[in-house]
Order: C-alpha cells, then structure tokens, then sequence
C-alpha cells in the first residue's frame, strides 16, 4: 500500500523559516493532488496548501504570502515552505494526497503528523 513520510519539523521563533517534507511510496500509478492541512489543539483540521498534478496551487488566506507548497513529481515529494512564522501557526501540520495505485481506484491517504511550534 501507499505511504506518506514526512518530515522538516520542530521548534522555531517568530518570523523564522522551516521547511516540512512529505514522500509518497509504494505501488503508485498517479498522484492527483498533494497538500498539507494542519490542526491546533482543540481547532478543526484545516487546509494549509494544496497542489496539483497540473501545478495549480491554493491556500488558505491566513498563510498566503508567507508559505509556498511546490512539488517534484519524479520524487513523489510535496514541499511547503514556511516563512515569516508566526505563534498561530503552531498546530500538528498533516501531508494528504490523493492517489491511485495500481491496483486500487483514488484514495486519499494522510502522513504521520509533524509538530511545528513558532514560539520565543
């Protein structure tokens, strides 16, 4: 079956940078839309980014401007780069894709969770 692996969190201060990973493996035949969404203790999940097989991209309006989800397609690797971090951006941040397999139709399959804390 598909697997997502993420990584690229921590810690950060205020206005820093990091960069979050996310690796599709397994028996892949096509991958349609990969993203992030990202949920705070006691706050609904929500999306992050999301990107298309096509490179159309969207954000939520709370990131737009500071965050730029990019992909390479011959590594099955989702990236978002995350600038200008701020405290609310803490939340466990969650790679999804939707993806079909050789022997399976679409599904959508979600990484492990990374913590990212923005905190001085």
């Amino acid at each position: 079956q598909v697997q997502l692996v993420e990584s690229g969190g921590g810690l950060v201060q205020p206005g820093g940078s990091l960069r979050l990973s996310c690796a599709a493996s397994g028996s892949i035949f096509s991958i349609s839309g990969m993203g992030w969404y990202r949920q705070a203790p006691g706050k609904q999940r929500e999306l992050v980014a999301r990107i298309t097989s096509g490179g159309s991209t969207n954000y939520a309006a709370s990131v737009k401007g500071r965050f730029t989800i990019s992909r390479d397609n011959a590594k099955n690797t989702v990236y978002l780069q995350m600038n200008s971090l701020k405290p609310e951006d803490t939340a466990v941040y969650y790679c999804n894709a939707q993806i079909t397999g050789w022997n399976t139709d679409e599904n959508d399959y979600w990484g492990q969770g990374t913590q990212i804390t923005v905190s001085s």
